[in-house]
């Protein structure tokens, strides 16, 4: 009920009830169909129903799949949501200051889900800004001065602003000011919007760990600029933060408790639902034992499930053909396999736990901090 809400969530019942009926109006709107809070559940299962035949439709339509790996685009069917990250998300990105950390191991969704609120900021009238971290070169990490210089210049770049360093960068007051003030009195100054900035690959900087540190500190001090309440707050208040960063490096764990600001996302695996509606579609409609089997091998990690079910569809197998396969076949998971071992080797206590592993006839029990 309406007076629930308002109890869970510290709202008035009068302001539940006014989103409410704009949020019927809306569904309503975008649906085509009448929504209200009584035919709700009915209309949008319909509605998910509706979504998931076309999209096998589309699927079987079409001779040619996306690949597993990397971004899932926009416009995608097999894009799934893991409720209520996305809701939240959006929600969040609208606030003033906002800032969204999102952070998980290497392909799981962290990039396709920034893309997402990225793309729902732009809906409500922001200006956006992608920067991915591996675009700078080495030498860009050896200073924070070089690196704030090449951050500054890079956004202003996307936002079609000429290079105006010169005027804003002053030796004696030191790079987290000058970046600072060319944020306040030019990047932001020169949009009439608010600027959302997403900030992909940020575990770069893991590599340089006071160079992070400084960057980092400056990221949330930004944040934090936004609530002051002063006579500036409202130009730090355009300003929007989306962070991506993968949490395979230990010093993530440092970066976590320095910068435990903003809503943190830690992507979590699909579940089995979720799996099967991935399934879907592939026009695979499997029933819950078969989803299970699938994940008796592969969990719900994103990047090893839709590795499957794309070697599933394209090979003709049935699933029972598949996974004997994906363990005898390098071609399936090589690539992952590799990439994990060669991190392993990387860390001796983890390769000789990991060597005991794969040896040994029988399970090892091994001691973890």
């Amino acid at each position: 009920t309406y007076d629930r809400i308002a109890e869970t969530y510290c709202f008035s019942s009068a302001h539940v009830k006014t989103v409410g009926a704009k949020l019927w109006h809306l569904l309503s709107t975008v649906l085509g169909t009448k929504v209200n809070k009584k035919n709700v559940q009915v209309v949008l299962k319909r509605i998910a129903q509706d979504w998931h035949q076309e999209s096998s439709r589309r699927i079987s339509s079409s001779p040619i799949l996306e690949l597993p790996g990397g971004q899932v685009p926009l416009d995608s069917p097999f894009y799934v949501e893991r409720r209520p990250i996305e809701a939240c998300s959006y929600h969040a990105i609208l606030q003033p200051g906002a800032l969204i950390r999102i952070y998980a191991p290497r392909q799981m969704g962290k990039t396709s889900l920034m893309a997402r609120i990225l793309e729902q900021a732009r809906w409500q009238g922001n200006t956006t800004v992608t920067l991915n971290f591996k675009l700078a070169n080495r030498e860009v990490f050896t200073s924070l001065d070089k690196l704030l210089q090449w951050f500054c210049v890079s956004v202003g770049k996307s936002l079609g602003l000429s290079n105006q360093l010169a005027d804003y960068w002053d030796e004696i007051l030191g790079s987290k000011s000058n970046s600072t003030d060319y944020f306040e009195n030019y990047l932001l100054a020169e949009i009439d919007s608010s600027l959302v900035l997403g900030l992909d690959e940020v575990d770069m900087l893991f590599q340089y760990p006071e160079i992070a540190s400084d960057f980092f500190s400056l990221l949330r001090t930004w944040h934090e600029k936004a609530k002051y309440g002063d006579s500036r707050s409202y130009i730090w208040q355009k300003l929007k933060l989306v962070v991506v960063y993968a949490t395979e490096d230990d010093a993530w764990l440092n970066l976590h408790e320095s910068f435990n600001v903003g809503l943190p996302i830690a992507l979590p695996e699909f579940t089995q639902e979720q799996v099967q509606d991935l399934a879907r579609c592939y026009g695979l409609n499997w029933d819950a034992d078969q989803v299970a089997q699938l994940m008796s091998l592969v969990g719900g990690y994103p990047y090893l499930v839709r590795t499957a079910l794309h070697h599933i569809y394209y090979q003709d197998f049935t699933l029972e053909q598949f996974l004997p396969k994906s363990a005898t076949q390098g071609r399936v998971y090589g690539e992952y396999v590799g990439r994990q071992f060669l991190k392993r080797q990387q860390n001796r206590e983890l390769y000789t736990a990991f060597a005991q592993q794969t040896s040994s006839p029988i399970p090892v029990e091994l001691d973890w901090l």
